[in-house]
This record gives structure tokens, sequence and C-alpha cells, in this order.
């Protein structure tokens, strides 16, 4: 929550935006901890699904952009979301870097190839990389990259490391049209 699923995917989309983005409520009370670092002044937040789309230079490569909360209990969306996909784009922020652990082993659950990219914020601690990649346990062939989920090359950038390592993971060849 709050690492800027719906920002890059506004940010990245050639499409306007699908999104379901709405007001928090006192139903979050006891569901989502709001007083964790860079959510206490959180006042909306997906409830659903964000959707948009991109085509990568070259215009061989299109992404359907999906974003979409990674807590457990969104796991019948996640599933609809996750079947077919080549791959994940997981989003952390180094404020809460342990609320990766979730929607990382979701991900690992289902064997789709990922990418981790680290979102800056102002008041982010600045960890070196190879520092994140031991707090999250990531495997050395897993691209850990650092983006500004606001600046399209930055986000692009992201994607691109996720479309990479994906299609090599799984053997993916694209042909010349």
């Amino acid at each position: 929550m709050g690492v800027g699923k719906t920002t890059a995917i506004k940010t990245l989309s050639q499409i306007p935006t699908l999104h379901t983005e709405e007001v928090m409520t006192d139903a979050a009370v006891g569901t989502d901890d709001l007083s964790l670092a860079g959510l206490r002044d959180k006042k909306t937040t997906t409830v659903g699904i964000d959707f948009g789309r991109l085509t990568l230079p070259g215009d061989r490569i299109v992404l359907y952009l999906h974003g979409t909360p990674g807590q457990r209990r969104f796991l019948p969306l996640w599933e609809g979301i996750a079947y077919g996909a080549l791959g994940a784009l997981v989003l952390a922020d180094t404020r809460r870097l342990d609320e990766s652990f979730e929607v990382m082993d979701l991900i690992e659950e289902r064997g789709l190839p990922y990418a981790v990219a680290v979102n800056i914020f102002p008041d982010s601690p600045d960890y070196d990389l190879e520092i994140v990649r031991s707090k999250l346990d990531l495997h050395p062939d897993t691209p850990l990259v650092t983006c500004d989920a606001r600046e399209m090359n930055s986000s692009l950038n992201a994607l691109i490391e996720l479309t990479a390592h994906s299609i090599s993971s799984v053997g993916v060849g694209v042909g010349a049209s």
C-alpha cells in the first residue's frame, strides 16, 4: 500500500487509465496500518485494479499494465490478473521493505518472473541496492532497480528490466514482423 502503483501506471500508460482509487474510510482501521512511514497522510487507496497500456519503443512489445493491492485479502483479484502474465514488477518503499514480502510470496508461489523497483520518496532512507537485495533476500538474478514512479523514463527503465528478465526467464521469443 502506498508504494506508487497507481502513480506508475498513470505515468507509463499511453491510454487513459482505469483506476479504482477510493477515499480511505474508517473501514481500514484495524486492517491497514496508516501510522507507518509514508502512509500517515494517505487519503485514497486502490480498492480493485489500475489498468493502462504501453507500447515499448520499436512497436514490437505491448504491455498491459495492471496494478492491484498486494495484500493476500486481494488474492481472488490478483489470481485473475496474474493468469497469463509473463512477469510482475514489485514496487518497494525502503521505509517499509517488510511489506514487500507478501506480494513477492504471491508472485513466487505462481512461478512468475519478477523485478523489484525501489520507488524513491523524498523521505526514504537511501540504501545501497545490495543492502536492499539482502534485506529482501532476492535471488542474484532478480533485477533490482530504483525508480521514481512520477517520471516516465525512470518507470520505463524499471519495466524494460522486468520485460527483459521475463523474456529470458520464460524463453519467449520476439520474432521479426
